[in-house]
């Protein structure tokens, strides 16, 4: 695997030496893919050039007719966003551009991004599911497996497919990710450009102020945070500021300090629940809480919008963030925080190392399975073709930047944006849900640092270097990743001890919140027995059973942490391959 990811890596880029204009303007490239066995038809010097004929059946056969494009339903997010004067995410120039130069009629079929469930199952249920869905979420599409709702695609792959059996064969994870307990293939995936999701941001201007070190574990965490929150760093005379974060998306990043962001580890080669981790996190927490440290509203800033504010307006000392893009860190909290406060300096902070020891943040996933095909699809030959176009580098490219001359221009031999606001409403809001096949993570090159891709801002060294710490900070794979394995490949429960445990943990998170706010009334040690009695009450022996199996008969066959460190170190080589060409 390491070997053909390299060699994909590689060729990623091999379009460039290829006449974009052409492609774009023409649509020759793009039209081509849409033949039986994946080769552009002849062109009109070549059709032209044939001897004719003496009989004029003969003639007919020597010029095939164009073939009939097919009827497909395809599901395509709806996150509310498109601009009213561009359309709708159903009807819009790039459904329209699809619809012209792809191998199938597109019907698409908006689905809320918001609690996508609802409408998969009201469309389901009444037999009218998009032949191809796309969906994230890895609970909706083993629910439809359960429901014998899907199609299996091994040899609908075999025999309509040129691109996506090709990328299977060179990448056979995909196949082991895509296989259900039937042995059979049902799953389309990607590869992910992997980044880190995670991490904290630090006032090193606060350091300084205060004569601090950088801290190294949690108990030195603690120290610093109780110094921003007690010794006015901000120097206006008032108790006015605090250590750190933990509402909204802050919570699970402190938690993974502790390794407790998730119930299960591994432990004497059997999987089983960690109330170890989990009762040294609350009793952390508490602390904090009990010292001041964190706001004591914190629960009430259910999605961390008041504490990511609080950093911006200069009165949180360590924000613990969830974001993957390092241009928006800069940009959405960097660079307002340096507007509302000159003097501020910040740079990230690695996850101190506690009880458990020092942990990786959560990670992209750097496979990620996104599409499904529905049983009832009535043209599946047209659906695998459809994929195909998606995945070709020339479709890829054009709903990635858009069209050249109007949303960007060929700079240094690489498609430069012309107007980021422009591209934004018009291309990347629009197309990013219809990239969930794009295989970022198979085509990285120089041209994706930011020192190119931004190279016409006077910024570009500023965001190279910006992007170059984030990874740096939290791509350390000499350390252990604090959950079994990314969110998207942890099994899915059967849907009665599914339900089971989703609601039992709701309680149980309540039961450890009550712990962290009510003072000597309700301590973590009692709260810790309350929720062990509320998980055996309510079948968590059946659900660790579930898994223990689960684990045994998986563990050598799952996407685990070797795969995914695997993965990471071949492009943090194409990562270092890039800034050395850039250099």
């Amino acid at each position: 695997m390491a070997s053909s990811m390299t060699s994909s890596s590689a060729s990623g880029r091999k379009w460039l030496s290829v006449s974009l204009t052409v492609a774009l303007a023409g649509g020759a490239l793009l039209s081509g893919c849409s033949n039986n066995n994946g080769e552009a038809g002849q062109t009109a010097e070549q059709a032209s050039s044939q001897p004719p004929s003496s009989s004029g059946e003969a003639s007919k056969e020597a010029t095939p007719s164009p073939e009939v494009k097919k009827d497909i339903t395809v599901s395509v997010y709806d996150r509310g966003n498109v601009a009213q004067d561009e359309g709708t995410i159903e009807n819009n120039r790039w459904t329209k551009w699809i619809n012209e130069n792809g191998p199938a009629n597109v019907k698409f079929i908006a689905i809320p991004r918001t609690n996508p469930e609802e409408k998969i199952n009201v469309l389901y249920a009444s037999g009218s599911g998009p032949d191809l869905l796309f969906e994230y979420a890895p609970n909706n599409r083993n629910m439809l497996y359960d429901q014998k709702q899907l199609m299996p695609i091994d040899d609908l792959i075999e025999q309509y497919s040129v691109n996506y059996k090709k990328l299977m064969e060179d990448n056979p994870i995909l196949k082991k990710l895509g296989t259900k307990s039937d042995g059979k293939l049902y799953e389309f995936g990607r590869f992910n450009w992997v980044n880190p999701q995670r991490g904290i941001l630090i006032r090193t201007d606060w350091l300084e102020k205060l004569n601090l070190k950088m801290p190294t574990t949690t108990e030195e965490l603690f120290e610093v945070a109780k110094a921003f929150t007690e010794q006015d760093p901000d120097g206006n005379g008032q108790k006015d500021t605090f250590g750190l974060s933990i509402s909204g998306p802050s919570e699970l990043t402190l938690k993974q300090i502790f390794g407790s962001s998730n119930k299960w580890v591994v432990k004497d080669d059997q999987l089983v629940i960690d109330w170890e981790r989990r009762t040294e996190y609350n009793n952390y927490a508490k602390r904090l809480y009990d010292a001041g440290i964190v706001d004591r509203d914190f629960a009430a800033d259910k999605n961390g919008a008041k504490a990511q504010q609080d950093f911006i307006n200069g009165k949180l000392g360590m924000y613990l963030f969830q974001n993957n893009n390092a241009m928006s860190i800069l940009q959405t909290l960097v660079d307002p925080l340096k507007k509302n406060v000159a003097t501020a300096e910040v740079t990230f902070l690695a996850y101190p190392e506690s009880e458990a020891g020092a942990f990786l943040p959560t990670l992209g996933n750097p496979v990620q399975m996104t599409a499904v095909v529905s049983a009832t699809a009535k043209n599946p030959d047209a659906v695998i073709k459809y994929v195909d176009f998606l995945i070709e580098d020339s479709t890829s490219r054009t709903l990635s930047y858009g069209i050249e001359g109007t949303h960007y221009t060929m700079a240094n031999g690489f498609p430069e944006i012309l107007d980021a606001d422009k591209h934004s409403k018009e291309v990347s809001t629009i197309t990013a849900d219809m990239r969930m096949l794009q295989n970022g993570g198979l085509s990285f090159s120089k041209y994706d640092l930011p020192a190119l891709k931004y190279q016409s801002d006077p910024r570009h060294d500023e965001y190279q270097a910006f992007y170059d710490l984030f990874r740096d900070t939290y791509l350390t794979l000499d350390k252990p990743y604090p959950e079994l394995t990314m969110s998207e490949h942890m099994p899915s429960l059967p849907k009665g001890l599914l339900t089971t445990d989703t609601n039992v943990e709701k309680s149980i998170d309540a039961i450890w919140l009550k712990a962290v706010v009510s003072g000597t009334k309700y301590t973590v040690e009692q709260a810790l027995k309350d929720a062990q009695d509320m998980w055996k009450k309510n079948d968590g022996q059946a659900i660790e059973d579930w898994y223990k199996q689960w684990y045994i008969d998986n563990k050598d066959t799952a996407m685990l942490e070797k795969d995914i460190k695997e993965i990471v170190k071949q492009q943090m080589e194409t990562y270092a391959a890039a800034k050395q060409e850039l250099n």
